[in-house]
């Protein structure tokens, strides 16, 4: 979560954002690369957790149908906030004339409410839809997805709707002439990985020892799994890696896998590294550092709201203090973006993530100790 804001604040405040894409290795540096490479991790984790978090409401002893019915209900009410709370925090524009992105709230509420139906199946069955939709979802890309401009003849609806199933961040017109979405999350094989992220959540019933081996194997497994296919450079992402005039930049070109739509090469590279982790995190010792992670995470979704307009505004207040001018910061909804020429250097971006992070933790603190204290039905969704 942590990591994300970084990400976020890179998109509002670093120079070279409104300029070329920072995994572009004929222009990117490495400290620009692995910026933006160390939050590909995020996205991965997110929505195979949320799998994960459903399948330990039912374990604590909630039904399937209660369940289900909370799964699908959560799940629209996301989408909701994609298109208007999280849609203002990093446009600040209400033209709705752009509807939004569709980005993880978006793909996270939408595989939640194919979960509501799917956790009807057996647990292993859920895991197999998923492990299926990981792993073969690229013999789909020659498939290609209609990528529609304006002036162009409006996509059918088959159309559009394979443009959200196999998003490849483009633009999707639902009506004449407005609005418009910016497909970015494709729900497959996304939905896929919450379903995978269900039935991981089984590890969870076991005794802290068994648990920790098979997550340091499952996690180290993948990883090395991820290796060998980028390796054999044939199958997992549709762009393969190639050796460049520098190790250095031979490496970023071996790690530069595909996210829109999440290649399988991508989902390994974030899963392995984060299922390791998990094993980490639970034996880590506890300090002033752990306890204020555990605080955000205490209210994933809060912090998530929260942190688009801290972060925009940081990027604002601090553009108006260096007499840069501030509508660069006002992001016009649609492909063209900001102005080429605005922005920070890319050490001033992480020192407006840091104070975005230190700036929310109050805040965190203090939700996080309302949802402790109260058990209103409103507060699980939020």
């Amino acid at each position: 979560m942590v990591i994300m804001v970084l990400d976020h604040t890179r998109d509002f405040a670093f120079a070279g954002t409104m300029r070329f894409d920072a995994t572009d290795l004929t222009q990117t540096t490495p400290a620009i690369f692995f910026t933006r490479w160390i939050t590909h991790f995020c996205a991965t984790g997110f929505v195979w957790l949320a799998g994960t978090g459903a399948y330990l409401r039912h374990a604590r002893g909630e039904s399937i149908r209660d369940l289900s019915r909370f799964l699908w209900t959560r799940g629209l009410w996301l989408i909701v906030l994609e298109f208007t709370v999280v849609r203002v925090g990093y446009s600040f524009s209400l033209d709705y004339h752009m509807l939004g992105a569709a980005q993880v709230l978006w793909v996270i509420g939408m595989g939640m409410v194919v979960l509501a139906g799917l956790i009807y199946l057996p647990t292993a069955w859920i895991g197999a839809v998923g492990v299926a939709m990981i792993a073969l979802h690229n013999v789909l890309d020659r498939f290609p997805v209609y990528r529609w401009h304006p002036g162009a003849p409006y996509p059918s609806l088959a159309q559009t709707l394979w443009g959200f199933a196999h998003a490849q961040f483009q633009l999707i017109p639902l009506g004449h002439p407005y609005p418009m979405v910016v497909a970015a999350y494709a729900l497959v094989p996304w939905v896929g990985v919450m379903a995978g992220g269900y039935a991981f959540g089984r590890i969870y019933d076991l005794d802290a020892n068994t648990r920790h081996r098979l997550l340091l194997w499952l996690g180290g497994a993948l990883s090395a799994l991820f290796v060998l296919l980028r390796v054999i450079n044939a199958y997992g992402d549709p762009v393969p890696w190639s050796r460049q005039p520098t190790v250095t930049y031979t490496l970023l070109s071996f790690l530069n896998v595909t996210k829109y739509p999440p290649s399988l090469d991508f989902v390994l590279m974030g899963l392995g590294p984060s299922i390791l982790a998990l094993a980490w995190f639970e034996r880590m010792a506890r300090n002033h550092f752990t306890a204020a992670l555990i605080t955000f995470g205490r209210v994933p979704l809060f912090f998530y709201l929260l942190q688009w307009y801290v972060a925009h505004l940081l990027t604002l207040a601090l553009a108006w203090m260096a007499h840069s001018g501030i509508q660069w910061v006002f992001w016009q909804m649609g492909p063209q973006g900001p102005a080429p020429e605005a922005g920070f250097r890319l050490r001033t971006t992480y020192l407006i993530w840091l104070a975005a992070v230190a700036l929310m933790y109050p805040a965190c603190k203090w939700f996080a100790g309302v949802k402790a204290r109260s058990r209103s039905w409103w507060l699980s969704y939020l």
